[in-house]
């Protein structure tokens, strides 16, 4: 079996990586930070210029027709440059649209390919996870759809141009629903990585069908999404076990490099079990996922758990073997700490999870 990406995946990923490596440095992040502008605009605009944000849309709409395992790399590259950008808050909505949206929403997503526009999803409700079945519901009224709910941090949900609303309708079915930020209210909500975050109060919020997606776009959304979140999270802990591997070689404790030291080769070894075992389980799912086989929200669960727990463990062992410098806000480990907590958060944490596999296998 060859468990390789196929050649198109290592392209984009080489791709994605260079451009990042020059665009995304820790001077420019930290600029970024000081700005206090949403996101990077000449980055974004950057990636748009080179393909990257098209690369997963279909063809008729000027992308490259690529898919669920495309979308990891991409994601899982942002996530370990920790780059501020609304990518996963547009690609999995953008991706969700492009299968089941209507016509005149469809044609928008060559703007999203441009840069010129950014999408989001109000996947996550107060006290649930983002695969636990939502609370918001859809009553049909005449020729319109009246919705009503909270969701909570709804990534760039000021900046998007339509959010992604999933609601249960009348006939018992989850419908998802692109609801313009305007026409909901909308309240910051603090993120650990600085980006702009919103909690989103569906008040009698009036929609028309046609913001209704087609039938199966909840499940797509939801693949899209939790295979986004944990390939992100798989990038930051990747970065960080780069930066702590490089740093117990050349940091010496008593006259030899802390790599020497048995307890420091132990922990070390642990955090990349982690991070294996959180690969193998994301590209098994997203892979699932392209493919369209049964089990691919089994096997993303169990990524998802993977990134809560085992991943998130990992991450607080990298700060630990750093010492003080871990906490160093000068130092970039504390982005990638903070970028895995986040999505960890995301997601809906372990518990959650566990929950979610549970009933997938019953």
């Amino acid at each position: 079996m060859d468990f390789d990406l196929d050649e198109n995946a290592q392209e984009l990923r080489s791709l994605v990586s260079g451009l990042l490596d020059r665009e995304a440095t820790p001077a420019r992040i930290e600029e970024h930070e000081r700005s206090g502008a949403p996101y990077d605009a000449r980055l974004w605009a950057a990636l748009a210029q080179a393909g990257v944000l098209g690369a997963c849309l279909p063809e008729d709409l000027g992308g490259a027709g690529l898919g669920a395992v495309e979308l990891a790399v991409i994601l899982r590259e942002i996530g370990a440059h920790a780059a501020p950008v609304p990518a996963y808050a547009s690609l999995p909505a953008a991706l969700t649209i492009a299968r089941h949206g209507g016509g005149e929403l469809r044609a928008r997503l060559g703007v999203v390919a441009d840069g010129g526009l950014v999408l989001t999803a109000a996947v996550r409700e107060p006290g649930s996870g983002l695969a636990q079945p939502p609370g918001a519901t859809a009553t049909r009224d005449g020729d319109a759809y009246v919705l009503e709910g909270v969701k909570t941090f709804v990534p760039y949900a000021g900046q998007a141009a339509y959010i992604l609303v999933p609601a249960r309708t009348g006939d018992g079915t989850v419908g998802v629903f692109a609801v313009e930020p305007d026409q909901v209210a909308l309240t910051p909500q603090p993120a650990a990585i600085g980006e702009p975050m919103a909690r989103l109060d569906l008040d009698g919020v009036r929609v028309g069908a046609g913001a209704l997606l087609g039938a199966g776009a909840h499940e797509t959304l939801l693949g899209y999404a939790t295979a986004g979140a944990v390939a992100t999270a798989s990038g930051a802990l990747a970065a960080a076990l780069d930066l702590t591997t490089g740093h117990v070689r050349t940091r010496e404790q008593f006259g030899r490099p802390l790599a020497e030291f048995q307890a420091v080769t132990m922990q070390i070894g642990d955090v990349y079990i982690a991070k294996r075992a959180l690969d193998v389980a994301m590209w098994a799912g997203v892979w699932r996922l392209a493919e369209g086989h049964d089990d691919a929200a089994e096997v993303l669960a169990v990524a998802a758990w993977a990134a809560c727990e085992g991943a998130l463990q990992a991450l607080y062992t990298c700060q630990h073997l750093h010492g003080g410098l871990g906490l160093d806000v000068t130092y970039p480990l504390h982005r990638h700490f903070a970028w895995g907590k986040h999505y960890a958060h995301l997601l809906g944490g372990a518990e959650a999870q566990l929950d979610t596999i549970g009933a997938l296998v019953a």
